[in-house]
Formats: structure tokens, sequence, C-alpha cells
């Protein structure tokens, strides 16, 4: 038998294993919840992305920021232009820049209250909480919060939740769970984030 021939046998048996697992998944007939978290940098990239595929079936979606204030990014100024997303920015900018307690767990839950809001509507296909990970990291929020407003959300939504450290809690109930881990970064080499890449 040939390499070529060879090849071919191999992918067929591949193909054949992999249709044999398709037919056997269901649909769960409601949104995922997905957690994008780590010390790695991408987590609200890959989420952003995932808003991308979203608009290309034309599906609906709702972003929730929960820490960047009034920073301007190229990813809101893209969707802002775009249009066709409900874009909702209500963090007052990183903690230590607020350096103010009480002000920080008020604009969170008003965030995450906003969150609810349009989780539980009907009206989006994907609900995404950029940064949320951040707030129940310094309790801002508390898991058991966050959990509930999930569960209650529209069969049809899907939610993505991004921010390093996010709870056990939060990942036990999600559908999916991917970590960024941080191999190499800039920052460590005296290089400040860049327009285009990190903003």
């Amino acid at each position: 038998m040939s390499d070529a021939d060879e090849h071919k046998e191999k992918m067929k048996a591949v193909q054949a294993k992999h249709r044999d697992r398709v037919s056997q998944l269901r649909d769960p007939d409601k949104g995922l919840i997905l957690v994008h978290t780590g010390n790695g940098k991408g987590k609200s990239s890959s989420a952003f992305g995932v808003i991308v595929r979203a608009l290309g079936w034309g599906q609906t979606v709702a972003v929730v920021q929960f820490i960047k204030g009034t920073w301007k990014t190229g990813e809101r100024q893209f969707f802002e232009d775009l249009g066709g997303v409900a874009w909702h920015t209500m963090g007052e900018g990183f903690t230590w820049d607020t350096q103010d307690r009480a002000r920080d767990i008020a604009a969170a839950n008003a965030a995450y209250d906003k969150a609810c809001e349009l989780m539980a509507s009907g009206d989006y296909d994907l609900v995404v909480l950029d940064e949320i990970n951040i707030a129940l990291r310094y309790e801002y929020l508390t898991v058991e919060r966050v959990i509930e407003g999930l569960e209650a959300r529209a069969d049809r939504t899907g939610v993505i939740l991004t921010g390093r450290d996010a709870p056990d809690a939060l990942c036990a109930f999600a559908d999916l769970v991917t970590e960024m881990t941080e191999v190499k970064h800039p920052f460590q080499a005296g290089i400040k984030a860049q327009r285009g890449v990190d903003f």
C-alpha cells in the first residue's frame, strides 16, 4: 500500500469515528455558558471573536463591560461603528484607579442588574459579561448571585463571562471553560500596551 493510500485509509477511519461521535450528540435547546479565564492574554479578545461569529449568523448580541469604564478600545469603536451590538460599559475603570470599594461594589451590582435584564429578556442570542470575573475576584459580586442570574436567562441566550480568576463554582456551572495560559508577554519586557493588539 502506498503512503497516499495508507493516509487515505487512516483518515477514513478517523472520519467514521468522528461521524459516529457526532451522531450521538444532542442539542441542549438552551444557550451555553462559556467562561474565558486564566492569566494569559486573549480572554476578552476571544469573546469578541465569538460576537463576530454570532453576528455572521444574524444573531443578536449584547455586551456588558464591568471594569474597563470609559477607556477607549478598538473593539468598542468597531462594534459601535458596525452597529448590531447593544453595548453597555458600566464599570468605572480599573479598581486601582477608583480606590473606592463601596463605589466599585455599587457599579458592579448595577452592571449585573443590567446583565440580568438582558439575559432574561429573550431578545439576545449572546450576552458577553466582559471582566465580570474581576468583580467576582474582589467580591463586588457573589458567585451565587451570578449563577442565579445565569439560571434565569432566556433559553435562547448564551453567555460568555471573561476575566482572570473565575471562581470554581462558576467553572463547574459553565458548559465550556477555557483557561488562557501566559507563556510570554511584552509587559514583562517593559513594553507598554499596544493599540490594536492590547486595546
